[in-house]
């Protein structure tokens, strides 16, 4: 279902986007396709991925549930991580091992704010 490719195969880059959609999931608190939402927002992914790489716009379509529970470096952090999860070519996609190592990147910097 994730795969990008455009021929249905399944690669194990597929499970990278398929976790970057999982990610950009929780940081905004949004399904990744509803029907229920307007029209221009109703595929998360096609709508939220611009406001990825711009900070005010990142704040501005996060979870309001999940707000305070991070800083805006780890949230930064975190959405430039989804960015190359969604990355349209499979070959550009990190391994799971560095998405891995991403993430406990942005817990030290959590953290840190305790």
């Amino acid at each position: 279902m994730w795969c990008c490719d455009g021929t249905g195969h399944l690669y194990v880059k597929s499970d990278v986007y398929g976790f970057g959609v999982v990610l950009l999931e929780i940081l905004t608190g949004l399904r990744a396709l509803d029907r229920n939402r307007p029209l221009e927002q109703q595929n998360l992914i096609e709508w939220a991925k611009p406001s990825l790489s711009d900070k005010r716009k990142l704040k501005s379509i996060m979870d309001e549930r999940i707000e305070g529970q991070y800083s805006s470096k780890a949230a930064m952090k975190a959405a430039q991580l989804t960015l190359k999860c969604l990355e349209r070519d499979r070959k550009k996609r990190p391994p799971m091992k560095d998405v891995l190592e991403t993430l406990e990147r942005i817990q030290v910097i959590k953290d840190k704010r305790k």
